[in-house]
């Protein structure tokens, strides 16, 4: 009976989440879910910052970008993907974003982090 409850749970989520257009949102909270963990920021030790493109800062372009990041047990992010924001911000972040270092873990981990351009700075 409580997995069957546990399930619609989900369902439910995976739906909500979907119609907000957070699909990978949904699918790290649904496996989170699934394994009976509970979702939590993995330690960032290394982190580089992205590079502001020269024609947006000029253009006083900016915003904030969403990037999916595939993180191995061993720390390292395996791959990125931008879920939201402008795509060649997005770009500068991806290619930084794969440089940082988490601490280890036991599993492989899907974060999404945030990362603010701002032009007037």
């Amino acid at each position: 009976m409580l997995k069957q409850e546990a399930i619609k749970c989900r369902r439910g989520l995976r739906f909500l989440l979907g119609l907000l257009g957070l699909p990978a949102l949904a699918m790290a909270l649904l496996a989170s879910l699934a394994y009976g963990q509970v979702a939590h920021e993995r330690k960032l030790i290394s982190r580089v910052e992205p590079e502001y493109p020269d024609t947006l800062k000029r253009l006083y372009i900016g915003g904030t970008v969403r990037i999916e990041a595939v993180v191995d047990p061993d720390g390292t992010v395996e791959s990125t993907q931008l879920i939201g924001g402008n795509p060649i911000l997005g770009q500068t972040a991806m290619r930084a974003i794969k440089q940082w270092k988490y601490v280890r873990a036991n599993s492989k981990e899907t974060l999404v982090v945030k990362l603010h351009f701002d032009p007037h700075r």
